[in-house]
């Protein structure tokens, strides 16, 4: 019986695992590449690209 214990808790770390990986991966391909200001008569712009 602890061996089918072990087996359910390797597998579900292992998802846990995946779901945080790929939690991280769309967390930093949703954040901006950058910043760009621009200094104009109007002041200075500051706009994440």
């Amino acid at each position: 019986m602890t061996r089918n214990n072990s087996l359910y808790l390797v597998i579900g770390a292992l998802v846990v695992a995946v779901v945080g990986l790929g939690a991280y991966v769309i967390n930093e391909e949703n954040k901006p590449k950058g910043v760009e200001l621009s200094i104009g008569q109007d002041g200075v712009k500051v706009q994440e690209n």
